[in-house]
């Protein structure tokens, strides 16, 4: 018996490395408004967090000029960066052996449904989830904590003590916490031990594999 009924899975960082696709859309939203950057590992801190709040942080942009800067963005991530991604190992195992012991599976991101859902479909990882909860286009719907929501309502509010949230980031702790999830964080993605511990993380997983000893 699964320790869960439901899983509640971030993506970027989580299950796959998206690290290429982000950064060069990050780039090419930058070079729009004259921001030259050479070295895409400063872009890094783009993955997880919603990007309007990441073109405002660390850019300094306003409202207007990050939403700007999304839509530029994707420009270039809709048509290549999306696919500039790769499955974490062990994460299609992992998949499976959770669905096989009756856990069900829901991907609970920041990035627009719309994207989530290609992504899913494309590496052929779509047939083990429930429900896809995202983000919308229009910028709506970006906060962990309201992705959360909305992907318990796509499963029908299940209680939340049958409920664990996955992520590699504080945003994927903190938002499964805001609505009393425990949360997995893991250690393969963009975040570290220190700032998944900081977020309150009710356990900490160093590889896929863990994260089924963790949820069964």
């Amino acid at each position: 018996m699964s320790k869960y009924q439901y899983a509640l899975f971030d993506l970027d960082g989580t299950l796959t490395d998206p690290g290429e696709g982000i950064t060069r859309s990050v780039q090419y939203a930058l070079a729009k408004f004259g921001i030259n950057v050479e070295n895409r590992r400063e872009l890094f801190c783009f993955i997880g967090p919603p990007l309007h709040e990441s073109f405002e942080v660390y850019y300094g942009f306003s409202r207007p000029d990050a939403m700007k800067a999304v839509d530029a963005y994707r420009e270039y991530y809709a048509v290549k960066g999306i696919f500039e991604n790769l499955v974490y190992d062990g994460i299609g195992e992992m998949l499976a052996e959770l669905q096989k012991n009756g856990v069900k599976i829901c991907l609970a991101t920041s990035k627009p449904e719309f994207f989530a859902k290609q992504i899913l479909e494309h590496f052929e990882l779509d047939s083990y989830f429930t429900a896809v909860a995202g983000s919308e286009m229009d910028g709506t719907r970006t906060k962990k904590a309201e992705v959360v929501e909305h992907a318990l309502m796509l499963l029908g509010n299940p209680s939340v003590a049958d409920c664990v949230m996955i992520g590699d980031r504080e945003h994927d702790v903190l938002g499964g916490s805001a609505h009393g999830l425990d949360t997995v964080g893991v250690l393969f993605g963009y975040g570290n031990r220190e700032e998944l511990e900081r977020a309150g993380a009710t356990y900490i997983a160093a590889t896929p594999a863990e994260i089924v000893k963790i949820l069964i």
